[in-house]
């Protein structure tokens, strides 16, 4: 073992898994970092999941978002996006968001897709067809994506952070989508009982499922076979962009610091893991069979890193 693995095994070692139960694979990978880059991470992300939560806390509790609630949410999601274009900072919280912005130089489009995305979400209730899922994607998991490869692929010269080597939204979009798609099949159950539903109208339809049968099987029924036709048809789009996402890897890779490399991998591995619990033929698509645990990530990541060459 050289020194670089012994230090990725000893910072695996002080990562809380266990205590690491929002957006897991995102902080378990931007542990690797450096502390600088590991706090730029969280900051982003802790203001795009103050939105998200506004939004889907009130659906967890209602069946739809009044007409009123939908135009205060969205005034705040304008307000919050037209403080950072302008730069002002009306709280501590987001000063520390423009400053991190500037100084690792943040391009403003991944918050403002994720904002339209957010806004969608306000004013819709779930998705007619699989292109408007896939359209929704850009915004609401390439975005914050865009953000982490952003980060990977930053590079200090002179004391002075300098744009990465390649362009970060097709290099993002690939693995992005796929984890989106595994988030969406790996969170059903979940999301139902929440009263959120990801799964394209359309889709629904041509399987002979309707909303409320989806609800349904979330709370116990039996899955049924236009069920398992449904999240088959999830699992092969999910396998495109995955088989997508190596090709990517292996094309930037070679354009970002070995940290980064491996943390690339991780997030990939760890959303690879749901992806291979996924069974579409006899699951029951619970959250328990479909959600690694603390240990089974730790596993995975450590293989990772026992595998990892750069």
């Amino acid at each position: 073992m050289d020194d670089d693995q012994q230090l990725y095994f000893d910072i695996l070692n002080r990562i809380p898994i266990e205590r690491i139960t929002e957006h897991p694979n995102i902080l378990v990978a931007a542990g690797f970092w450096e502390e600088e880059r590991f706090h730029a991470a969280r900051t982003c992300y802790a203001f795009m999941r103050k939105i998200d939560d506004m939004i889907d806390d009130y659906k967890a509790q209602h069946l739809r978002i009044e007409e009123k609630d939908r135009e205060k949410f969205t005034r705040h999601v304008d307000k919050w996006l037209g403080n950072i274009r302008a730069s002002r900072s009306p709280g501590l919280f987001q000063k520390d968001l423009i400053h991190t912005i500037n100084r690792f130089r943040i391009p403003i489009w991944p918050l403002e897709d994720f904002a339209k995305a957010m806004i969608y979400d306000i004013n819709h209730d779930g998705f007619p067809d699989i292109q408007s899922f896939i359209d929704y994607s850009d915004g609401a998991t390439v975005a914050p994506s865009s953000i982490f490869v952003h980060l990977c692929g930053i590079r200090k010269v002179d004391g002075i952070w300098e744009d990465p080597l390649f362009d970060v939204k097709p290099a993002s979009r690939p693995c992005a989508i796929f984890s989106y798609l595994v988030h969406t099949i790996r969170d059903f159950q979940k999301d139902q009982l929440n009263n959120l539903n990801c799964f394209a109208d359309d889709r629904l339809a041509a399987n002979d499922l309707t909303r409320p049968l989806m609800k349904q099987i979330a709370e116990g029924a039996p899955v049924t076979v236009g069920f398992r036709n449904l999240m088959k048809e999830y699992f092969e789009l999910a396998d495109d962009y995955r088989q997508q996402t190596w090709k990517v890897l292996e094309r930037i890779s070679p354009l970002v610091g070995p940290r980064y490399q491996l943390s690339l991998l991780i997030i990939f591995n760890l959303y690879l893991m749901v992806f291979e619990r996924i069974d579409v033929m006899s699951g029951n698509f619970t959250a328990a069979e479909l959600n690694p645990t603390a240990k089974e990530i730790h596993d995975r990541v450590s293989r990772t890193i026992a595998e990892f060459r750069h």
